[in-house]
């Protein structure tokens, strides 16, 4: 028998959506765009490509009752790190903590309570690329964006930053929709950790977490940012990540999926300035009922610039992942090196995984490549484990675990590895990653940035890998 289909006017109504408007003073601009995102929402397809509309995995997913106006008691934290901007969101609002050294130093962070007042020069940049929205959950969320901020690092700063920001969803039907913007000034270095989680009831109904992400990198700048998503099986997630990068400009993202009902990840990076680069790393662990929707788009538009994305994943139980990576080289994006790989591990005959790789390429002067694969363990690899005398289940899950490590040990963070391991054994045992247990925080530590100048294999004559 068929399932019924969701009543999405029941998610959310536009009484809801006008009363978030006028309780958070939204400037005339973004009243409008409100009532143009819950039209959207009402009106979209969850997929809008008609090719993937088999691939989403959203099914089970009823959003009836969230409240994005609703607020609640501030979560716990542990002291804030030593010279880190930390911004947190929870059910009680946007807490920012921005240390003085780095504040008389020109480094800001407008909350979305700040920012509305502000007038058209920082509300024009923060709203950039806020109507892409194309899919019927991005509208959702930025029908209820209900938190949010504006971080500026000054051209030429030396200090390097480091920001903390942490996401924590700890009340029935709670909706946290998240938007920060971020200027990483010209000669500046970025290290940016994003960190989810959840704490209560998971019986208690399905929340939702949007997070919206927009980078504006100048010339000669690094950034590194990191998401580990970790929240329970109650949480509904969206992710859109985008990028635009100057000349010479570093970026890589890296996202840890561990947790979370239904994720959805849109990245897309436009490399206009000449010699930039973007490394796009990212690695699931899917159990139970999980399933992961992931999008990678690289657009090369310069000249002489870099791209690279992996993707890996590893399935269990029912879980279905779904990872398609897009590769657009411009006409006159001379001298590109662009490379997309996505593979998959299924560990049990109900998982399931779709890889996508897609090259559109308009110039004759660059090199590209893909790969992609979706298999079960291999058996002759756990054969010869077991041989060394582990049991089956220890051999599986060292291959699994080597198997994301390949993606983690790639990227720009020191120890990114070992710093992780921890809530992936947690998951591959079976136990939540939940905030504030007995009064542990899983937050991450201040890490470090390591290789950022352009590797060796970059350079236009060398051979793809």
């Amino acid at each position: 028998m068929a399932l019924a289909s969701p009543k999405y006017g029941a998610w959310l109504t536009s009484e809801q959506v006008h009363d978030l408007s006028s309780s958070l003073s939204d400037p005339p601009a973004y009243v409008h765009h409100r009532t143009e995102a819950f039209e959207r929402f009402l009106e979209l397809p969850l997929e809008p490509n008609p090719l993937y509309r088999g691939y989403g995995y959203f099914s089970g997913v009823d959003l009836t009752g969230i409240d994005p106006k609703h607020r609640g008691p501030p979560v716990d934290l542990p002291p804030p790190p030593v010279d880190s901007v930390r911004v947190v969101h929870d059910a009680d609002g946007t807490h920012v903590s921005v240390p003085p050294e780095l504040g008389d130093a020109g480094v800001q962070v407008i909350p979305l309570s700040a920012l509305w007042s502000r007038g058209d020069e920082v509300v024009g940049p923060f709203l950039r690329g806020s109507e892409q929205s194309t899919d019927r959950l991005n509208a959702l969320a930025g029908a209820v964006l209900n938190r949010g901020y504006r971080l500026e690092i000054p051209d030429r700063l030396r200090t390097p930053i480091h920001l903390q920001d942490i996401t924590v969803v700890s009340q029935p039907h709670e909706v946290l929709s998240i938007r920060r913007s971020i200027r990483a000034g010209v000669g500046t270095q970025l290290l940016a950790t994003e960190e989810v989680f959840s704490t209560g009831s998971v019986a208690a109904g399905q929340r939702l977490i949007a997070s919206s992400t927009d980078l504006d990198l100048a010339a000669d700048s690094k950034t590194v940012f990191l998401t580990v998503h970790a929240p329970d099986l109650g949480a509904v997630s969206v992710y859109r990540r985008s990028a635009t990068t100057g000349p010479n400009a570093r970026l890589a993202w890296i996202w840890n999926g561990l947790g979370g009902f239904r994720t959805k990840v849109r990245n897309g990076t436009i490399l206009t300035g000449d010699g930039s680069a973007v490394e796009d790393f990212q690695t699931f662990y899917g159990a139970k009922e999980q399933s992961y929707d992931s999008s990678v788009d690289l657009t090369h538009v310069g000249t002489d610039t870099h791209g690279q994305s992996i993707t890996r994943g590893v399935f269990t139980d029912q879980a279905r992942g779904m990872s398609r990576g897009l590769v657009r080289i411009e006409a006159d994006a001379r001298k590109t090196m662009s490379v997309i790989s996505e593979h998959a591990m299924l560990l049990s005959r109900g998982a399931r995984s779709d890889t996508i790789p897609i090259l559109e390429i308009l110039c004759r002067d660059v090199k590209a490549t893909h790969s992609t694969s979706v298999a079960p363990v291999d058996p002759e690899k756990v054969f010869y484990l077991e041989s060394r005398g582990m049991k089956e289940a220890e051999a599986v899950r060292m291959i699994g675990e080597g198997f994301l490590s390949y993606v983690l040990d790639r990227t720009p963070v020191a120890s990114l590895r070992w710093t992780l391991y921890p809530s992936l054994a947690a998951r591959w045992d079976g136990k939540a990653i939940v905030w504030g247990q007995d009064g542990r925080f899983p937050l991450l530590p201040i890490l470090s940035v390591t290789g950022t100048e352009a590797a060796p294999e970059w350079r236009f004559d060398s051979k793809l890998r």
